[in-house]
């Protein structure tokens, strides 16, 4: 046993409220060390009435195992005093506490929770559970008003460059409503709208205007309302953490230098200020974008503001915030708190590139950008040099990072405007593309398209990442219309929309990887097959003799019972009794329901 691989904290990452009354319980220990974790709990008023609960296997990466169960009460959550209690295969039981594990039953040490308070309880809004994403770059997306388009403006199509422009605009994404509906889009996340420099404009000018380039507020307006009423949502990106020069108080702080009303929005180093990254600090020594102070009152002040007059004004349906690891906390807490208890329906994304706790349990955003996700997709199906078990393993341990809730809302992505694009990594393989795909709209979150990635635009990283929109026969449909099946199929089982998500089985030698997504009375097998040769292998399930149909090529199939010997699921913790036998093509997937399950 390892002792030391056993890990519990009475903090929010392994012990939080869903709601006032019931109480999500988490515990690490060391992989196949223990097949049973209960928790022994009571209140601390009454000692003598302990209860016990069974915390189940949740995930498993290369080291560790996660339990995790839920405690309800009938009043609110307080003042609970709880150890863990834990048996190993041998029958062997311990007892972890706050001092530590031992095999005597403990007399102190214990845990305790105290209070769980209304701003506590992890919730979010209904809709973000396991919505698709669909994010735009306007400026490539589509040219629908050419009266706009700025002078130096060259023909669609053009290879892109940092400083280029090719004319797309807000009516684009106005006319291009129909498409993103048939495609089954949930959500749009569309890069920066407001007036500012450059092409990407990530250097902002006027947060309360929309770039003429892209039309006008009230376009904006008609943008919303016209994607509302198709029951498609609307966030924007919230570029705080740094403006662009020509913005008004940062020019002031040029003209007046030390006596400027805003010489504390800004981090200047000294003066006079010009424009070189060596007078001020700004966004990645770019001396384009001179960081705000964002610990400063009336700055926080004045984000909080402007997030709060898109909402209100304009009905967008939330933020993703840019760099949102390099902005001073108290900004986010203080939006979140206020903004959600005014406007509940709106979601708040945080942008980092590596795990997004942080930002989430200190921070009160939402969610994040999940670039953990992508960096495993990418390695294992794009790269190809990790291992189907290294690459489950990975996808574990991110899981485990967070609470399960927060699973469910990640922005999960394949590629982005900052990233060379998928089919890149792909080295122009759609097979592996539409594979790697395929496993994103069947993973549990937050699936979230980079517009053009549909139709099987490829590209190096930024600027070629973000080339024009294809619009004409060069779009593959045949990407398209997979993306289509997918989407439509999370819409048709609520497990895979909503359901949890466990590792059954993974082969390294065949590229196999068997996972589930269950929920309520619904339990969806998943196979892939990442692998240029045709196989035949097992898919195991937990229903013996029973009929399942495949939804991709509504194939049945009947499972067949297994002998002891051939229980070999990757989690001891499960038994798996019955077995589907599959043949499998070069990368592709199999998803299989109970027949009677099947539409």
């Amino acid at each position: 046993m390892n002792k030391e691989a056993v890990f519990h904290l009475n903090t929010e990452e392994y012990i939080y409220p869903v709601s006032r009354n019931r109480l999500v319980v988490r515990l690490r220990t060391a992989a196949r060390d223990f097949t049973q974790c209960k928790i022994i709990y009571w209140s601390r008023t009454n000692p003598d009435q302990k209860k016990e609960e069974i915390l189940v296997w949740k995930n498993r990466d290369e080291l560790f195992d996660y339990f995790q169960g839920a405690l309800t009460f009938s009043k609110v959550a307080r003042y609970q005093k709880y150890y863990f209690m834990l048996e190993d295969n041998t029958g062997q039981i311990y007892y972890f506490t706050s001092t530590g594990i031992t095999d005597q039953k403990p007399e102190d040490g214990y845990f305790e929770y105290l209070y769980a308070n209304n701003n506590d309880i992890v919730q979010f809004p209904e809709w973000a559970d396991g919505t698709v994403y669909y994010h735009i770059f306007p400026e490539r997306f589509c040219d629908g008003d050419t009266d706009n388009n700025p002078p130096e403006c060259q023909p669609w199509g053009t290879v892109p460059t940092r400083e280029n422009y090719m004319g797309g605009d807000l009516q684009g994404i106005i006319d291009k409503a129909d498409y993103l509906q048939q495609l089954g889009v949930e959500c749009l996340y569309i890069n920066p709208v407001f007036e500012g420099d450059f092409n990407h404009k990530y250097a902002t000018t006027n947060y309360y205007k929309i770039d003429p380039q892209f039309g006008t507020n009230e376009l904006f307006r008609k943008l919303v309302d016209t994607y509302h009423k198709i029951g498609i949502r609307v966030i924007l990106d919230g570029v705080f953490n740094h403006t662009g020069v020509s913005f008004p108080p940062f020019q002031d702080l040029i003209k007046h230098g030390e006596d400027s009303d805003y010489k504390k929005w800004f981090l200047a180093d000294r003066y006079p200020v010009s424009i070189t990254h060596h007078d001020y600090e700004c966004v990645g020594a770019y001396k384009w974008m001179p960081k705000l102070n964002s610990s400063l009152r009336d700055v926080r002040n004045f984000i909080i503001h402007v997030m709060e007059y898109w909402i209100r004004d304009y009905g967008i349906d939330g933020w993703r915030l840019d760099v949102a690891d390099e902005v001073d906390k108290t900004v986010w807490q203080e939006a979140g708190l206020y903004l959600r208890e005014k406007y509940p329906h709106i979601i708040l994304i945080g942008e980092t590139w590596q795990y997004g706790g942080p930002l989430i349990h200190k921070a009160n955003l939402d969610s994040v950008m999940n670039y953990m996700f992508r960096d495993a997709v990418r390695d294992y199906f794009g790269y190809e040099k990790i291992s189907t078990q290294d690459f489950d393993y990975r996808i574990n341990h991110m899981l485990a990072l967070y609470r399960e809730e927060e699973n469910h809302i990640l922005y999960n992505l394949l590629d982005s405007h900052d990233t060379e694009r998928f089919l890149y990594y792909c080295q122009g393989n759609k097979d592996k593309f539409k594979l790697a795909a395929a496993y994103q709209m069947l993973f549990i979150g937050a699936p979230a398209i980079f517009y053009g990635d549909e139709v099987g635009i490829t590209g190096g990283n930024d600027p070629d990442c973000r080339r024009c929109m294809l619009w004409d026969k060069t779009a593959d449909q045949g990407i398209k219309e997979w993306y289509k099946t997918l989407i439509q199929m999370r819409n048709q089982y609520p497990a895979l929309k909503k359901g949890a998500y466990f590792t059954v089985f993974t082969d390294n030698a065949d590229n196999i990887l068997e996972f589930t997504r269950e929920l309520e009375n619904e339990r969806i097998y998943v196979i892939i097959h990442k692998g240029n040769n045709s196989i035949d292998t097992t898919c195991l399930v937990s229903e013996s003799e029973v009929t399942f149909t495949e939804i991709l090529d509504r194939r049945d199939y009947v499972s067949e019972p297994l002998t002891d010997s051939e229980y070999i699921g990757n989690n001891d913790q499960l038994k798996y009794p019955a077995a589907i036998r599959l043949n499998m093509e070069p990368y592709s997937v199999k998803v299989l329901v109970r027949k009677e399950k099947s539409l």
